[in-house]
């Protein structure tokens, strides 16, 4: 849940920033001071703002995964090429199908370099969460297994941590091939 509402919000966030530096102006500097923050370090102020442990785990998900999907989305919009643009604005587009069909699209493979690393450091907020404050989760098994000195159990959940990242980050690789298939992410070029 953390990583969708990350997915959303720091693609939207890095388009609007990218293409407008009004609406970066006002929003960047304040991201920049939050974003050095490590996401373990958000622990213990979410356990006190949101409800729920799993509210609070979330949140610690989503601090995770924003600001890499959101950086790679900006640097994705900045480096369409202006030619594209131009040509899209001679051709009649609108703002709205500039911003799908041109800027969103050019921006595709950034984005995709950020969803993969914010899924990555997503699995360590969300572990590290579970570890400190959770009461259910593969983390928070693996600290119980910890603290009750069953090796077999730290190994099985470390594994179940491995395969779970393994097809999270599959998944996005999938979902990368069939948007961009003139990219050949994960697999050999397409001729």
């Amino acid at each position: 849940m953390g990583f969708l509402i990350a997915t959303v919000l720091g693609v939207a966030m890095g388009l609007l920033c990218g293409r407008y530096s009004l609406f970066k102006g006002l929003t960047f500097p304040a991201l920049e001071v939050l974003r050095p923050i490590p996401a373990i370090a958000w622990v213990p102020i979410s356990i006190m703002l949101w409800p729920t442990t799993e509210s609070s785990i979330v949140f610690i998900t989503f601090i995770g995964a924003f600001f890499p999907i959101l950086l790679n989305t900006l640097h994705g919009v900045m480096a369409v090429d202006k030619v594209l643009i131009r040509a899209a604005r001679c051709l009649g587009a609108s703002e709205f199908a500039l911003m799908t069909q041109v800027v969103l699209q050019a921006a595709l493979p950034h984005i995709f370099t950020g969803l993969a690393v914010g899924m990555g450091v997503a699995w360590v907020s969300l572990i590290a969460a579970e570890m400190i404050s959770g009461q259910f989760g593969v983390g928070y098994f693996t600290w119980e297994a910890y603290s009750l000195i069953e090796y077999p159990h730290i190994v099985i959940g470390m594994l179940v941590i491995g395969v779970l990242g393994l097809l999270c980050s599959g998944l996005i690789r999938g979902v990368a091939r069939i948007l961009m298939p003139w990219q050949g992410v994960g697999g050999k070029e397409s001729s």
